[in-house]
């Protein structure tokens, strides 16, 4: 099947008037056009590698659970995501790990494609465990290497405080076996974090949130990821978890591909619903922030990408490169290679935004789902 889709065409660097050209759920073509110079904003699908719910659906939860967050993540122009857990006992996560990947065999044609998962914990320091049950908290030096081997496969993404004993050992591990292990909730010290960086972590987990940060006699995890190029950073750009004027500083710091847009949304997420249970922990929405219940630490977001993407493109951010850190870099991070871009031959992953970045249509594998 064919189709054409016409627009101003959201690339890597620029914005083109131009058409894309689908066959078979590939991008076949794409080319300038000037009839698009008018039209709708044509950008690639979003991907959000930390998500733990959406529309009242929790990633821990069942197959309809799932098939509910993908449908709702969808409509919100997430055309790829990994179902992320929260810290629990590594039995619950590997059930959690079995049950996704019996999930991705089939999972909706009308929902967000899941291209793995991701475990926020348990190997987390309790003093920055944010929102984690810390009950659940492990070392790994205190884990069997069986009991790794459960939760590997499929697994895209693992947080990990480098500080902890056999940290860095199964930060090695897990990089040799393709998995991107990700630094966060930790009270690392700069040294320690750049030795979980040189072990195999690529990425940072929600930066500036739950972990040593900017101090200037005692620069901690914050300092290494904005100075260590090769690094991802994820931002929740919700405005609550990082103060806006914070942004450019952390958009200055690193290369243009290196900056990962996540919602970290949770449950409670697009619906009116104010209080539930996230993990092993009491949380509550007030206003626009979900916390832990009679706190005031945040406990996950009420976003999902295409506000991140709006609220990105509205502080200055030019929008290619907001959309990019909601496509492309994350795509990249996950290792789906096969999308994140609007280029020839990769998936016809494809979100139409209006002039205010809402989403109009979503297409999936070159089909109109939304």
């Amino acid at each position: 099947m064919s189709e054409v889709v016409v627009g101003r065409l959201v690339l890597d660097d620029a914005i083109v008037a131009g058409r894309v050209v689908v066959e078979d759920g590939v991008i076949a073509a794409v080319e300038p056009d000037l009839v698009g110079a008018d039209g709708p904003y044509i950008a690639p699908g979003f991907v959000d590698v930390h998500v733990h719910g959406w529309g009242g659906y929790d990633a821990m939860g069942e197959d309809g659970a799932l098939d509910g967050m993908a449908r709702a993540l969808l409509r919100r122009g997430v055309t790829s995501f990994l179902p992320t857990a929260v810290s629990a006992p590594l039995a619950s996560l590997a059930a959690f790990a079995d049950r996704v990947r019996h999930w991705m065999e089939s999972p909706p044609i009308d929902g967000a494609h899941p291209i793995g998962f991701n475990l926020e914990g348990p190997f987390l320091a309790q003093v920055r465990r944010g929102a984690h049950d810390p009950a659940a908290l492990r070392a790994p030096a205190d884990v069997r290497p069986a009991e790794i081997d459960a939760l590997v496969t499929d697994m895209r993404v693992m947080t990990i405080a480098p500080e902890l004993p056999g940290a860095l050992d199964l930060i090695a591990r897990l990089a040799a076996e393709g998995v991107a292990p990700s630094l966060g909730h930790s009270d690392a010290s700069l040294m320690v974090a750049r030795a979980g960086y040189s072990a195999g972590a690529v990425s940072t987990t929600h930066l500036f949130n739950a972990m040593s940060g900017v101090d200037h006699r005692a620069p901690g995890l914050a300092v290494a990821a904005l100075t260590t190029d090769a690094a991802y950073v994820e931002l929740i750009a919700d405005g609550h978890h990082v103060d806006d004027s914070l942004w450019p500083i952390i958009l200055r710091a690193k290369p243009a591909d290196r900056v990962v847009l996540v919602s970290d949304a949770v449950h409670l997420a697009g619906t009116d619903v104010l209080a539930g249970r996230l993990g092993g922990v009491d949380v509550e929405v007030r206003a626009d922030r979900c916390t832990i219940a009679g706190e005031d630490r945040l406990a996950g977001s009420l976003i999902a990408l295409d506000t991140a993407v709006r609220n990105l493109a509205a502080s200055g951010v030019p929008i290619p490169r907001a959309v990019a850190a909601a496509s492309r870099d994350p795509a990249a991070l996950a290792g789906a290679t096969d999308r994140g871009r609007l280029a020839v031959g990769l998936r016809a992953d494809i979100v139409e935004l209006d002039d205010r970045l809402s989403v109009s249509r979503v297409m999936r594998a070159g089909t109109w789902r939304v």
